[in-house]
């Protein structure tokens, strides 16, 4: 029908209108959805009438092309989740009378616990960074503040001048769905931050084109723009391996071993959600498991009699 609305492009901006969705976010769901409408040869934005006309079997037959393929589970998990998302989304507004996802089970996922550093691990990784280049004061104020803060990626190179409050240790962050929180960091983030701020950022700092205000982000590159994802995973992966890391160490590495730190150090898992930002205690439970584990291993590898030598 000629000037129909398009349930894609609706879905699309519900999610960054009323859901607050990040970019990266948008584009990971506009790429599911895409690879889903091809596969079942719907076209790039199908109207609602094809749309009305699947059923479970069709992603189901989905499903079983992305096995076929040589796909992970957890590649289909979230694919299975971006299509329950868009048909949910479909049927509150109208679009289809039914959601063809609700008689799917997803792909059963192994359970994967998160990649940590032990405590002994952390302090030859953040002190990698030399004290003698704006760049390497940069890079210690990040890596101290991701340690202190366990912020996402996304939060970290989002963050401006005035989101930090050095004063009182803390710094507001703009996390997943717009929801806002107020994270505290300590002494020896805050030590790093304010060496970075008086000594490095000026330095990285460019002068503003005639017309433009200065650049307000927190962290800034050698152009003195934003520091970017790449270029956070770039620092990282430079000192773990300065460091001698004996494993892969990535921005949620650094969230992983904050989590961890901070219940094996006795906080509470409602604080610790809390500090995370996340939505459901369920998904910052996963942690408890991390420790469990930990505690675990620590007995195995201390007790005389635990592996019946």
């Amino acid at each position: 029908m000629t000037g129909a609305p398009s349930p894609y492009l609706a879905f699309m901006e519900y999610l960054q209108v009323e859901k607050g969705a990040s970019p990266h976010t948008l584009d990971a769901y506009g790429r599911d959805l895409q690879e889903f409408f091809q596969a079942a040869g719907l076209g790039d934005d199908p109207p609602a009438a094809e749309l009305e006309r699947l059923d479970h079997l069709a992603i189901r037959a989905y499903l079983a092309d992305l096995a076929r393929r040589g796909r992970s589970r957890r590649t289909a998990a979230r694919k299975l989740s971006a299509l329950r998302s868009f048909f949910r989304f479909l049927v509150r507004r109208g679009f289809v009378t039914a959601n063809p996802t609700r008689l799917v089970t997803g792909p059963k996922q192994p359970r994967r616990l998160p990649n940590f550093l032990e405590r002994e691990a952390v302090a030859p990784l953040l002190e990698a960074p030399p004290a003698d280049s704006p760049a390497g004061l940069r890079d210690r104020a990040l890596l101290e503040l991701m340690y202190a803060s366990g912020l996402r990626l996304a939060e970290v190179v989002g963050l401006d001048l005035d989101d930090l409050d050095l004063g009182q240790g803390l710094v507001r962050v703009m996390g997943k769905g717009g929801r806002e929180r107020v994270v505290p960091f300590g002494r020896a983030a805050r030590a790093a931050l304010a060496e970075y701020l008086e000594r490095g950022r000026p330095h990285l700092l460019r002068p503003p084109r005639p017309g433009e205000a200065a650049e307000r982000a927190l962290f800034l590159n050698a152009r003195g723009g934003r520091l970017g994802r790449r270029g956070v995973a770039y620092v990282l992966a430079r000192y773990a391996r300065g460091a001698r890391s004996y494993r892969r160490v990535t921005p949620h590495t650094l969230r992983h071993t904050f989590a961890t730190h901070m219940l094996q150090g006795g906080a509470d898992l409602r604080s610790v959600q809390e500090l995370l930002g996340h939505a459901r205690i369920s998904t910052t439970q996963i942690y408890t498991h991390v420790t469990r584990e930990h505690l675990r291993r620590a007995y195995l590898d201390a007790h005389p009699r635990a592996r019946g030598g």
